[in-house]
């Protein structure tokens, strides 16, 4: 199957940390944030992997550059300027084929396990739905949580958790937007649930919302730690 990673943000709030650098190839425990999810996608055995850039993108190209070191087939999705979620994924589509991919938000560390998705995606391929979504526990910068979770059935009622920024989509889902546009993610997601079309699953391990240089830097001694723990 294949991956997209999402690395096509301005990282606003990020600055001045990303002025000069693009968000993903900030570093967290000695190694890129986009890094940790190829290794992670690579061990899970998901190699062909698509990264779509705007803001400073050939810096990501020639950082990861084909993906051999890593033992993963990069291929690089040019937006120019950046296309929010949907628009990037939309674009994207021609390197994506025509089976479930799965999507996975550059700016987020999580431990979910990658090698899951082998079996959800076979699943949702047989299935009417359109979208399989990875919920995590709300965070303090999200309290309201995004979608409900009834068994596997992602809804709009209910107790909210908070979308991981990790999915598997039918490329189906993004067919209607036109190549190039600017498109949320969102809006096409909660259409789909209120027509019963999403699947989903809570993930209670580790996951974090690198959105602020607080963050980053929690995350940097966070991993620091471990792996320190690890060599000792």
């Amino acid at each position: 199957m294949l991956a997209m990673i999402l690395a096509a943000g301005r990282g606003e709030r990020m600055r001045p940390l990303t002025d000069h650098t693009p968000k993903p190839l900030l570093q967290a425990g000695g190694k890129p944030l986009i890094v940790w999810h190829i290794e992670r996608l690579v061990r899970a055995g998901i190699t062909d992997l698509v990264i779509n850039h705007a803001h400073l993108g050939q810096q990501i190209e020639q950082t990861l550059g084909d993906g051999h070191p890593f033992g993963a087939h990069l291929r690089y999705s040019d937006e120019g300027s950046a296309l929010e979620t949907a628009g990037g994924i939309a674009f994207a589509l021609p390197l994506l084929g025509d089976a479930p991919f799965a999507v996975v938000n550059g700016d987020i560390w999580c431990d979910y396990d990658f090698t899951r998705l082998h079996a959800r995606a076979a699943a949702l391929a047989n299935s009417g739905d359109v979208a399989h979504l990875v919920l995590v526990d709300n965070p303090a910068h999200n309290r309201t949580g995004d979608f409900g979770l009834q068994g596997q059935r992602v809804t709009d009622t209910g107790p909210r958790l908070t979308f991981s920024g990790i999915g598997l989509y039918r490329p189906q889902l993004f067919e209607g937007i036109t190549r190039g546009a600017k498109a949320p993610l969102a809006p096409l997601l909660r259409a789909q649930i209120a027509a019963g079309k999403v699947g989903g699953e809570h993930h209670r391990g580790q996951w974090l919302d690198i959105g602020t240089p607080q963050r980053l830097d929690e995350l940097d001694k966070q991993l620091s730690a471990t792996q320190n723990a690890r060599h000792a």
